[in-house]
């Protein structure tokens, strides 16, 4: 594995899913495939899950780790060619990302959408620069349109949880696979695609390889780009997608359509206890941050019905998996 984007890198969900859950029974066991070699963590943006898991995988793998916060400790960036640099940016892109790939031997590139043009965004313009140009393995901690660490340890979540428990339907007859449904949340200021359309590529490409049945449910004039839905089924009534749940991934963002505006507070969205009623007994995800009782009810964040916190765990064997199939290419 040369590059880490989207779930179009990965061949096989059940076999990454598997070598995830065994990493997570013996995280050590490959410390040596990393000795000597460096991960550098490039963030324009902040973190802390993905910053502390992919530092943390690196560790167990032996690697060393060098992190930057290039927006606050790096030189103001130029990204366009043909440009005489005479005004605030100080280094293009191209020489940036080319010694980051002299000082490392896999990096990690975090940056996000602008949210104002829309097909700036959704060109990934700075992520494949930074690709082209550091000409050694790239790991994606969240671009503009996707956030796959976070979505691989999401379906690692859901499989995990899911081999562990009967799925029944309304009727009494035993499900064959989990139902997952991704709900709206409202949100006081707009918040990018990117974790969404990842969310909803994973489980589609899950639901077609036979793992989970998936539904998308938010109000009207919130749909995602169709690229990241196809063989999802949309419900406009969130009641209605609920029902007979096993698992919710509860998540805001803003309009594709009209990009980057927020259409209503959608307050009546918010996933409540009281709502937990119509599905299965559903498990209840969220990537984090969140913001209590806005998003999601405390009574579920402290409950029994949260996953929240293994989720964020599984952060750390989703970022090990990809980090051992990159080293696993990598002269030794």
């Amino acid at each position: 594995m040369k590059l880490f984007f989207s779930v179009n890198d990965v061949e096989n969900l059940q076999d990454i899913v598997q070598e995830a859950l065994s990493l997570k029974e013996s995280p050590y066991q490959h410390k040596q495939l990393g000795k000597n070699k460096t991960l550098g963590l490039v963030f324009l943006n902040p973190s802390l899950r993905t910053r502390l898991s992919t530092q943390k995988a690196a560790l167990n793998l032996g690697m060393n780790v060098m992190v930057m916060n290039l927006d606050k400790e790096g030189w103001a960036l130029e990204t366009q060619d043909g440009v005489v640099m005479n005004g605030t940016t100080v280094e293009h892109i191209r020489e940036a990302a080319a010694v980051m790939g002299q000082y490392c031997d896999i990096l990690g590139f975090r940056s996000f959408p602008k949210l104002q043009d829309r097909d700036e965004d959704y060109s990934e313009d700075l992520f494949n620069k930074f690709v082209k140009f550091c000409n050694v393995p790239v790991v994606s901690l969240e671009s503009a349109t996707r956030h796959p660490l976070q979505s691989f340890a999401d379906l690692i979540t859901i499989m995990e949880n899911a081999n562990n428990s009967p799925y029944f339907s309304g009727e009494g007859h035993v499900k064959a696979k989990p139902k997952v449904v991704l709900t709206w949340a409202p949100h006081v200021k707009p918040l990018p695609q990117a974790v969404p359309n990842s969310f909803s590529e994973w489980m589609c490409r899950a639901q077609a390889e036979g793992l989970v049945d998936f539904v998308i449910t938010y109000p009207e004039g919130y749909e995602l780009a169709e690229e990241f839905t196809k063989g999802a089924s949309i419900i406009y009534k969130q009641d209605e997608a609920l029902a007979d749940a096993d698992f919710i991934y509860v998540k805001n963002w803003s309009s594709y359509s009209d990009y980057g505006k927020i259409l209503g507070d959608g307050q009546d969205w918010m996933l409540t206890q009281e709502k937990l009623k119509f599905t299965n007994a559903a498990k209840v995800m969220h990537c984090l941050p969140v913001r209590r009782d806005l998003e999601l009810s405390s009574e579920i964040l402290d409950g029994s019905h949260s996953l929240v916190i293994e989720e964020a765990g599984n952060r750390l064997w989703a970022a090990q998996t990809v980090l051992k199939r990159m080293l696993e290419k990598l002269p030794s």
